[in-house]
């Protein structure tokens, strides 16, 4: 399979904004926006003059870097909500955010999406009590998402946790820390996925 193995601090700087795709050296002076504010590459500092074609595909480079997805991966969910009932652009973050790896990070277990996708493909965590080593795995409400006991001593979801602000636990999720599990209460509604982006100019762009 397909993956990106180049610079990832070059997508914030392409998108003029903070993806936190490195975990907690975005939060330092070390991040990228912090120290070249302006496009990667020799002409990435000229003004230029943006199309409507070249404000969707913004948006829609915006979210498919945010969750790390290639283009048949983010197309493939694209497809999905639209055949589902309600507004598509809505139900594609839903459903990016059900994303095993995606809870995984949300829950605080690993400092970035990249880092969750690892962890989830190493199998350290059960769903319902049952290993599931693979990250696009979609959870529905009422799941249980926990952290195997032999892989609670892991030095990277042990420092992570500890410095894991719990107040930014998402409304739609519920955490138990001392048993380092969660819960899905509900499906993420739109003003709770915290996430910058004009989602409508994405189903504009692939509805062409």
């Amino acid at each position: 399979m397909a993956r990106y193995i180049g610079s990832v601090c070059r997508f914030c700087r392409r998108e003029a904004m903070k993806l936190f795709l490195k975990g907690g050296r975005c939060f330092t002076d070390k991040c990228a926006i912090e120290r070249r504010n302006y496009p990667p590459g020799q002409h990435g500092q000229r003004r230029q003059k943006i199309s409507d074609y070249g404000f969707q595909l913004r948006e829609k480079q915006k979210v498919k870097r945010t969750y790390g997805l290639l283009e048949q991966q983010f197309r493939g969910y694209f497809h999905k909500a639209v055949r589902q009932k309600g507004v598509t652009g809505e139900n594609l973050l839903q459903l990016l955010e059900r994303r095993l790896d995606n809870l995984v990070y949300r829950m605080g277990f690993a400092p970035s999406r990249r880092a969750a996708r690892q962890l989830v493909r190493h199998g350290h965590f059960l769903v319902n009590g049952r290993r599931v080593d693979i990250p696009s795995y979609l959870v529905k409400v009422g799941d249980e998402v926990a952290l195997k006991e032999q892989s609670r001593q892991n030095a990277l979801i042990q420092e992570t946790l500890a410095g894991y602000a719990r107040k930014e636990l998402p409304a739609w999720l519920q955490m138990e820390w001392e048993q380092c599990k969660g819960k899905v209460l509900n499906l993420p509604t739109r003003e709770e996925i915290a996430l910058p982006v004009q989602e409508q100019l994405i189903v504009e762009l692939y509805s062409k």
